[in-house]
């Protein structure tokens, strides 16, 4: 199926210009000039990735991505100003999938899109609606991981994560115990060679924990090895 992207941007010329590539790449696009018009319209009907500007009126990027996560799992990817690393790291805590810095090469966009939707498809080609099946289930003490419909409970309860998170929690889990680098999260999250720097990994890690310390303040499942990378320990 032909994959639609929403693009949410105050600058018309971005909007026009981004647009004209991804449907010359085979992509239905839908476009919104501010934050507060798109947050229904990706709610009630969503698309397969949506790019957000962050510095919007009305409603910028970083507060569209909040109230979008509180009702919605839609992988984002964040367009920033170079000089914007703050809200970079504050993006990916809030949970967007990833984000690139302006100017930007629309090349790298469209591969930075295609890489998303194909870990969508690592973690939901098999999906359905039946049981998960001892072929898509991994259970790790109290976490469950249903890797054929991106399912995730800790001691029952339900944690919901993006499509970046689940892939990076299902790579420590699948070995507790081993050490995983981050050059090795990277490479399991992204599956491309597209280049991802430690800051990005350590914040999809710590959004990670605070999902399940929403279910449970006590959540210590995930170590960090300073200088090493982090592990999965099951108990």
């Amino acid at each position: 199926m032909t994959a639609t992207i929403a693009l949410v941007d105050d600058d018309r010329n971005i909007l026009t210009s981004v647009s004209i590539a991804l449907q010359a790449e085979g992509f239905v696009t839908r476009v919104y000039s501010d934050g507060e018009t798109a947050l229904k319209a990706l709610i009630d009907n969503p698309p397969d990735i949506a790019i957000l500007d962050i510095k919007m009126p009305r409603m910028d990027g970083l507060e569209l991505l909040r109230r979008l996560r509180e009702k919605s799992t839609l992988p984002v990817i964040f367009l920033t100003s170079k000089d914007d690393e703050l809200d970079e790291a504050l993006g990916l805590a809030m949970g967007a999938d990833d984000y690139i810095a302006k100017p930007f090469s629309q090349r790298l966009l469209i591969a930075r899109i295609r890489a998303i939707l194909r870990r969508a498809e690592v973690t939901q080609g098999n999906g359905g609606d039946g049981e998960a099946t001892p072929e898509t289930s991994l259970v790790r003490g109290r976490l469950a991981m249903d890797t054929a419909r991106h399912r995730v409970t800790w001691n029952g309860d339900t944690v919901t994560l993006t499509v970046t998170e689940f892939l990076i929690l299902e790579t420590l889990a699948q070995r507790p115990g081993i050490v995983k680098t981050r050059n090795q999260l990277m490479d399991a999250a992204y599956h491309d060679d597209i280049y991802v720097d430690d800051r990005t990994i350590d914040s999809h890690i710590k959004r990670v924990r605070r999902k399940f310390r929403q279910v449970d303040s006590e959540f210590d499942a995930i170590e960090t090895l300073y200088g090493a990378g982090y592990r999965f320990s099951e108990e």
